[in-house]
């Protein structure tokens, strides 16, 4: 694959942005990090709530449930966004999100293995610079990763519920090369525009893709997804770092943070 375009941040066609991942960043939740891809930065928490919903009980449905929240923070984009509770009512485009990533985390946790439990998943956008959706569903897979990990530590569960670990990454068509990990100007000028949820052994979870205007080969999808599987088979390495260092961490400190905002 050819790997010598360079995009408007530098990067070759195959590069993900610079990835981190900062735990324990919301003291009060279960678990937590900051994940940032380049400079689009948002924090993950996971609170682990000892009920489930109505709908659960009603139903006699086993074991618990895990949902998802996401919000893009008023201050985030480079105009400020309205908050949702001005407008009385959660935007389609945020809604579509937060329901993307509550389906990827409860395809690859064992909701049985959790018992009567709801785990609560928000994401909050600090910094929007393109794949804010996928780094949400990267990193609330750790901040879920280290919840767990918490509640097995405290003898509230017998065996851990996670399958395997999932992350997303994004690919595109950019100025005619299949482009790997979209930053905002890329995002915007792409002609094709995908979101790939995969999990740790390569399986898919869902696949968002569509052309701007334009249309897409079979042979320019296959290249989007031979990019996005490499990106993910790195992710998964760096989320498994994040989640044993989290387990060795105290709440992050301002010079942590700090570093993450370089």
């Amino acid at each position: 694959m050819p790997d010598l375009m360079e995009r408007p941040d530098g990067r070759t066609v195959t590069d993900l942005r610079p990835i981190s991942f900062t735990p324990n960043v919301a003291p009060h939740a279960t678990g937590s990090v900051l994940v940032s891809f380049g400079n689009t930065r948002v924090i993950c928490a996971a609170t682990v709530d000892e009920n489930v919903p109505r709908w659960m009980k009603m139903q006699g449905v086993k074991g618990g449930w895990l949902t998802a929240e996401y919000s893009m923070l008023p201050y985030s984009t480079h105009d400020r966004k309205s908050r949702d509770i001005s407008r009385g009512k959660l935007d389609g485009r945020s809604s579509e999100i937060q329901r993307l990533i509550g389906r990827s985390l409860r395809a690859v946790v064992d909701l049985k293995k959790i018992g009567q439990r709801t785990i609560w998943v928000d994401c909050d956008v600090l910094q929007a610079d393109g794949g804010t959706r996928t780094a949400s569903i990267t990193g609330g897979m750790v901040a879920v990763a280290i919840a767990l990990n918490k509640l097995m530590g405290e003898g509230k569960l017998k065996d851990f519920p996670i399958k395997k670990l999932v992350a997303a990454v994004s690919a595109g068509i950019y100025q005619g090369e299949a482009i790997l990990d979209l930053n905002y100007p890329e995002d915007r000028d792409a002609a094709v525009d995908f979101n790939v949820v995969m999990t740790e052994d390569g399986q898919f979870v869902e696949l968002q893709g569509s052309g701007e205007e334009s249309t897409f080969s079979p042979a320019e999808m296959t290249a989007m997804l031979e990019l996005a599987q490499k990106g993910i088979e790195t992710l998964v390495t760096l989320q498994k770092e994040a989640i044993i260092a989290a387990d060795q961490a105290g709440p992050a400190d301002l010079d942590s943070l700090k570093d993450a905002f370089q």
